[in-house]
């Protein structure tokens, strides 16, 4: 099996220098026992990482005494993290299982930069691959959800693909190999495991060389995935410009399959599944929908889809901003870079022609100054007139977009809208003959 693995790591091209240095995730089973004696006899530099995510009382600590002990007995070096998993699940909001694992690869890659290594080695093997793709389709995916585990995905690397379990169980045999068994992966608790448990072998009471017939489907999908990739990308060259987050409408509908680029174009800015079906569907509708993500909000405009990021909380609640500034002064709170000076007004004072720039009468203002978005509702009175307008019709008049409407800050005191961000000053606040302290603020 070791010579299978070595024109594994060659066809796939996992490592590029024959003699690299490759953290090993060793977590005491069969798998990772097994692959860190592989690469070793191989001629890599070998550095056994163990996670204790102390999820398994004395089981647990028993995977870190064996992994430890094996990395003596074969002089390795060994490295070893401690985590209180449960409590970081609770912590983030996520699922012990997902917690678990973004813990372990986050630390093995600052394991890898610390040591300067070339790759992280995990055990995947053939039958983890196949439990995959039979998960993956039972809650749902796209093409390449079927194509299974990558062998390589940046510094991550999968040398045992190629092999099954029963393969590596059948090696550890032949050379005595130590390793542990997870008594949870014995329970059908979890949905990977009922796959391995319960499914699987229905599946092959159907047809005996299932997992054949499979991993044959597996490969067909990839070559498959490679022309829908390619042809996404062209497709996402033609419609969507990245530096300024427009897609165009009309060339999106000249696609074959405008929802799934619509998706492949989203997918990486947060949009769920759903949410890009319902901005799909309004291609054909009037602008000013808008579609939010986590991050980012699409609006849908005349001739484009625009992609902002930020404004998706701002669109669902326009309140009030929290400061953020770790420097707040006496006179505002404020979101964005700026200076500000009050000093008492003096003979022959000059106001520059600045949309940077706003003037008021110190006096008139109540302190400390906010900033925040429009809402429905807002008005102000324009500079040099002498009646209230509203803000959205100020808005329309001077031909702001959906994105510009959504991103101009209004600089207030107290409840009055003293400043439309760059744009217009309130003239109610404005400084005359009988201004005696002057208020200046530039961004």
């Amino acid at each position: 099996m070791i010579r299978k693995i070595r024109q594994y790591i060659e066809k796939q091209q996992l490592l590029a220098a024959p003699q690299a240095k490759i953290i090993v995730g060793v977590s005491g089973g069969a798998d990772s026992v097994a692959l860190l004696y592989i690469l070793q006899r191989l001629g890599y530099n070998v550095v056994a990482a163990h996670c204790n995510f102390h999820l398994r009382g004395d089981e647990a600590d028993g995977d870190e005494q064996l992994a430890q002990q094996l990395a003596t007995d074969w002089n390795i070096p060994y490295h070893k993290a401690d985590f209180d998993t449960c409590q970081i699940a609770t912590q983030r909001g996520i699922s012990i299982e997902m917690a678990a694992r973004e813990l372990r690869y986050t630390w093995f890659e600052e394991l890898r930069q610390r040591l300067d290594a070339e790759a992280i080695a995990v055990a995947h093997h053939e039958d983890d691959n196949i439990e995959t793709v039979l998960l993956n389709l039972i809650r749902g995916t796209g093409i390449k959800g079927l194509t299974g585990i990558a062998p390589k995905v940046g510094h991550i690397i999968r040398p045992l693909l190629g092999v099954s379990k029963a393969e590596i169980l059948q090696f550890c045999e032949e050379k005595s190999l130590p390793y542990r068994t997870d008594s949870s992966n014995l329970q059908d608790t979890f949905a990977r495991n009922k796959i391995r448990l319960n499914l699987l072998p229905l599946l092959q009471t159907i047809n005996p060389a299932v997992r054949t017939a499979l991993l044959r489907t597996m490969s067909n999908l990839g070559e498959a995935n490679k022309i829908y990739e390619q042809s996404i990308a062209a497709a996402k060259a033609q419609v969507f410009d990245v530096e300024t987050g427009t897609i165009d409408i009309a060339r999106l509908q000249q696609t074959a399959s405008p929802q799934a680029v619509l998706f492949e174009i989203l997918k990486d800015y947060g949009f769920g599944e759903e949410v890009v079906k319902d901005a799909a569907r309004a291609i054909g509708s009037q602008s000013g929908k808008m579609f939010h993500a986590p991050q980012f909000t699409l609006i849908r405009d005349r001739q484009h889809f625009l992609l902002q990021q930020g404004i998706a909380a701002q669109a669902r609640n326009n309140n009030w901003l929290t400061p953020h500034t770790p420097h707040p002064t006496p006179y505002t709170l404020y979101p964005i870079p700026y200076t500000l000076n009050q000093f008492p007004l003096p003979p022959n004072f000059v106001i520059k022609k600045d949309k940077n720039i706003a003037y008021f009468d110190a006096d008139l203002l109540q302190m400390p100054l906010t900033w925040r978005h429009w809402r429905q509702g807002d008005k102000f009175v324009p500079f040099g007139m002498t009646s209230f307008q509203k803000v959205s019709d100020y808005f329309t008049n001077h031909k702001f977009s959906l994105p510009e409407k959504a991103k101009t800050w209004l600089l207030c005191s107290g409840d009055d809208i003293i400043w439309i961000v760059g744009h217009r000053t309130d003239n109610r606040f404005r400084i005359t003959t009988k201004t005696k302290n002057a208020l200046v603020v530039e961004l």
